[in-house]
């Protein structure tokens, strides 16, 4: 049997391929340290699951609007556009469940065949994939660390032209914790404005970052708000990975698009989880910030500690929970080093799962306990030494 060539380009994600030979691993009565998924190791905060379990135990467990619930999307664009500084109206929210049907469905919506699409290297895989799905032609952007993993503005100057439809931004960054400062927005948005292209701005970590780090949106900058397709969702900020509930913020126009998009697709949101979604944002925050001051103090012994060890150099990421070490003095490529890592008992993942720029560095999550950091440590450090 054929299948469609839309998908002949797809591809496992390196997270799960990872995860899968360290369970292996596992199976066969190793101790694996896990720093390749990241998800948080937090539970989602008690008060949110009771406000889920007792929308359950009510009956609100019906189908629903396909763009979420108007309660729901009423909060979002208070909560959204208080944290970015910008005025939404409840008609641009779309929910989701999850976030990535807010990076798919804009992407269809807006991408012919042949158009191109400029996205982050090392980036996101889904952002490569549902180019591709779109017919688009993926144009990749490299990350500079000598820019702290912002975009390198002389390629992406060189890449822009009259088809560029859509520019994808990521900040703060998977894989790296960088976030684009305010001067290179506007650089993007000069661009995006001259060229009549859309932006899509990945802010699922907007919540998540260090050191008191202000982290600006490109929807804020004078004239982006109508070509600016904001991803968020819960999963991250709110330790809500399993209950799938995400949402995009976008042009009125672009938003009732998405709403028929997500009709013929996935029909709607679960109710339950979108009430859980309104207790999370008007809830108390008390929990985001207590996780946020951890992973800061996580990430401080993750930076530190890797510094310390031969061959490796590592930025301190803004944002998100991953650090993205340069490995390039050991001698060896990122996978060559990252299943090394892995007979150690750390799963880590290469630079490679996130685009050809990632060759000589590896992603490491540190939404894991400050105990596992500290063995994991001493074992990527015997792991080095043993080369």
């Amino acid at each position: 049997m054929l299948f469609a060539q839309r998908i002949e380009h797809l591809k496992p994600e390196g997270a799960y391929v990872v995860l899968a030979r360290s369970q292996e691993l596992e199976a066969q009565g190793r101790n694996i340290i896990h720093l390749e998924i990241g998800e948080p190791d937090f539970p989602t905060p008690a008060h949110v699951s009771l406000a889920g379990i007792k929308a359950i135990a009510a009956g609100q467990t019906r189908y629903n609007p396909p763009a979420g619930l108007v309660s729901l999307r009423e909060v979002i664009a208070e909560v959204a556009g208080k944290q970015r500084d910008i005025q939404i109206n409840p008609r641009q929210v779309v929910v989701s469940p999850g976030a990535k049907p807010n990076l798919f469905f804009p992407t269809l919506a807006v991408v012919n065949p042949g158009d191109e699409v400029i996205y982050p290297d090392p980036g996101f895989p889904t952002y490569e994939a549902m180019i591709g799905i779109a017919g688009g032609v993926p144009v990749a952007v490299p990350l500079l660390e000598s820019k702290a993993f912002s975009f390198d503005l002389e390629a992406f100057d060189r890449l822009i032209n009259d088809r560029t439809r859509l520019i994808i931004l990521n900040s703060p960054s998977n894989p790296t914790g960088g976030v684009i400062p305010l001067a290179d927005l506007q650089h993007i948005a000069n661009a995006a404005q001259r060229y009549n292209s859309w932006v899509l701005s990945d802010e699922i970590y907007v919540k998540i970052t260090f050191d008191n780090r202000a982290v600006p949106s490109i929807a804020s900058l004078p004239g982006m708000a109508d070509r600016t397709i904001i991803m968020d969702g819960f999963s991250k900020t709110y330790a809500m990975t399993g209950w799938r509930l995400g949402f995009g913020i976008m042009p009125e126009s672009l938003a009732a698009k998405v709403d028929l998009l997500m009709t013929h697709s996935v029909g709607c949101t679960a109710q339950f989880t979108q009430i859980a979604g309104i207790e999370a944002l008007t809830g108390p925050q008390d929990y985001v910030r207590m996780m946020v001051q951890e992973y800061e103090r996580r990430r401080n012994l993750l930076v530190s500690g890797l510094n310390n060890l031969p061959g490796i150099h590592c930025l301190k990421p803004e944002g998100a929970f991953y650090v993205f070490p340069n490995i390039q003095g050991t001698g060896k490529t990122s996978l060559e080093i990252a299943n090394h890592l892995l007979e150690y008992g750390v799963a880590v993942l290469p630079g490679t799962a996130f685009g050809k720029y990632g060759e000589g560095y590896l992603r490491l999550v540190f939404a894991n306990s400050y105990e596992n950091l500290e063995r994991a440590l001493e074992r990527i450090d015997q792991a080095l030494r043993n080369l």
